[in-house]
This record gives structure tokens, sequence and C-alpha cells, in this order.
């Protein structure tokens, strides 16, 4: 993946990279490329110019998203996985969205999902399934509602999802 990642240079022109787009665009629509070879250089150079990626990158500061020592853009913050993160996200802390925290309750029905009592409302706690020192996102999929002794006696341990049969 690093290998495609875009490198930001001094000489980044979101405008030339459009132009450049469109062209590899006729070239792949015209039929004048003459090889298979050919159309797939086409390809990937179209993919890495894409207009929205570089349009969404462009409003990051080079510095905050990219490789310190290769210059390229991280893969993970392109392909924005649950894991992408910049210098500000890493401060954010355990911040749970409020919207996440409903949409939690609600799929879980005030349901501890370890011991599966019912959890009163001063004791709902939110558990990463994948911990987030282990590089879990805060999202709903990773996001299990949990009664105050379960999510205590839990820590960041990834032990119940591992298969010990």
């Amino acid at each position: 993946m690093v290998e495609w990642s875009p490198i930001f240079g001094d000489s980044f022109d979101l405008e030339e990279y459009k132009e450049t787009y469109q062209n590899c665009l006729k070239k792949i629509l015209s039929g004048e490329l003459e090889s298979e070879e050919d159309v797939w250089e086409e390809i990937d150079r179209l993919l890495y110019l894409n207009p929205s990626s570089w349009e969404f990158l462009s409003q990051f500061d080079p510095e905050e998203i990219g490789c310190q020592i290769f210059g390229h853009v991280c893969p993970v913050f392109i392909n924005q996985s649950g894991a992408t993160e910049t210098k500000a996200e890493r401060k954010q802390g355990r911040y749970l969205p409020r919207e996440i925290m409903l949409k939690v309750v609600r799929r879980d029905n005030q349901i501890c999902q370890k011991c599966y009592k019912n959890v009163r409302d001063d004791e709902i706690e939110f558990d990463h399934i994948i911990p987030l020192s282990k590089g879990g996102p805060t999202t709903v999929e990773n996001i299990r509602l949990l009664c105050r002794n379960c999510n205590r006696n839990k820590s960041d341990s990834v032990d119940e999802m591992i298969n010990t049969r």
C-alpha cells in the first residue's frame, strides 16, 4: 500500500492533478492504448490521481498525515480505517460521541453484553471490544454496553476473543 500512497511535495498542484487525471481517463476511453500493460499502467495512474482523494488530502497539513521518513501520506489515513489518526486525534482521548452511545444502548437494549443483566442508567459503561489501547476503533460495531462490574473486570484484555478450544 505504501507504494501507491500519495507524496506531498513542494510542487503539489490540485488543478494539475485533475488535468492529468482527465487525460488518463481519455486515453483509457479512447482505446488508443496499444497493450494490456499500457491499459493497466493508465488505470494505476488514474487510481493514484483520483481528484476526490487529493481534494480530501489537501485540507490537511502534510506534516500531520505524512510519513516523516519517506514523505508519503500514511496508507491508513488514505483508506480511512477506524485506526486512522492525526496528531490532534491522538490527543482526543477516550471521548465517545453521544450518537454512538445512543445507538449502542438501543442495539444492546440496556442489557450487559457479558452477564446479560439489565443495566440501570447510572451504571451503564461502554466497552471497546477491541481495546482502544490495542488499536480498536470507536465505532458502533466495536462498542458494547457493559455493567460497571463487568467492564472493570475486563480492563484492556482481548482474552475473550481468543478461541482456546
